[in-house]
């Protein structure tokens, strides 16, 4: 009775309905691993949160690359703000609210420099420049911030136009500082002087997201379209049980 799962119909609904369901089952596991991710980068945060600054030279020397288990690591930096070679990060909302981030080199004692974003400031609108950026101090400074990662992008976004990138890249942005630049930048948290006129960077989120929930939701669908098929499997043949006892009455049935 189960011959009809060989037709040309059957084998190819089949088909369809295991793709679909490894289909579905991938996109479970990438979601999950995503959430796994989101796991292991909050323990990260919230170990080096506990962990005391390290000065900026211990872990990112300049020229090297550093682990990327090392960023969030709160780092001190001391020098002087180059702000000649300062550039504008666009498209920085808080809220509702659109702006740009200020990021200045700050040249240590060592002649190397790190780039640091000092803050936010509001624009009028997201395309626009600031009318006014409140300027670096002019002596030495000491920075406390976070060590962040360079974007990964290597195209338009990072390659500084009219002093204004998209995405913050110390290695798109190495050309515009004489010095030997350390991989990655600092953002802001405390500023000796102290910082003015500039919002500081936000705390990292550590909320988990969705992507655990939209992994059990593609394997639901899996599950679903798996049961799918052996429901009108099941009902096909019964349908067919069916035919054969309704044609005996047919013929049994006097004329």
């Amino acid at each position: 009775m189960l011959r009809f799962l060989w037709t040309p119909r059957w084998l190819g609904f089949g088909a369809f309905v295991i793709a679909l369901a490894v289909t579905c089952v991938l996109l479970g596991m990438w979601q999950h691993d995503r959430h796994e991710q989101r796991q292991q980068r909050n323990a990260q945060v919230e170990n080096h949160a506990e962990s005391d600054p390290v000065p900026i030279q211990q872990v990112a020397p300049p020229g090297t690359e550093w682990p990327a288990e090392d960023e969030w690591t709160q780092v001190t930096a001391t020098g002087r703000y180059d702000a000649e070679r300062e550039v504008l990060v666009k498209f920085q909302q808080r809220g509702s609210q659109p702006g740009v981030d200020v990021v200045t080199p700050l040249v240590l004692d060592d002649g190397s420099a790190v780039l640091v974003d000092r803050g936010w400031v509001q624009t009028p609108n997201t395309a626009s420049r600031p009318d006014d950026i409140p300027p670096p101090p002019s002596g030495r400074v000491t920075v406390t911030g976070w060590l962040r990662a360079d974007s990964t992008n290597d195209g338009q976004a990072v390659r500084p136009e009219d002093g204004q990138v998209r995405l913050i890249s110390s290695k798109a942005l190495a050309e515009l500082v004489p010095q030997e630049l350390a991989t990655g930048y600092i953002a802001l948290r405390e500023q000796n002087p102290p910082l003015d006129g500039l919002e500081p960077s936000e705390p990292p989120e550590l909320g988990m997201g969705v992507n655990l929930f939209y992994s059990w939701q593609w394997y639901f669908f899996a599950g679903l379209a798996a049961f799918g098929f052996f429901w009108f499997a099941r009902a096909e043949l019964k349908e067919r049980r069916r035919e054969p006892q309704s044609h005996e009455t047919d013929q049994l049935t006097p004329s």
